[in-house]
């Protein structure tokens, strides 16, 4: 996994975790959207995780 790519995940990680904070900031935070991204930020945690492994 190329260095860029790493950043790009980072990157993607840290706007789905605004995202999940703007979301549950709302007066009535919609259930589905936040699960959804949260998902997301399971999968790109994991993605990362598994490159630490291999390095």
């Amino acid at each position: 996994m190329e260095l860029s790519h790493i950043s790009a995940l980072e990157t993607k990680h840290a706007d789905l975790e605004r995202r999940i904070a703007e979301e549950q900031g709302r007066p009535s935070p919609n259930g589905n959207l936040l699960k959804e991204l949260k998902r997301r930020k399971l999968r790109i945690k994991e993605e990362l995780a598994q490159f630490q492994l291999v390095h």
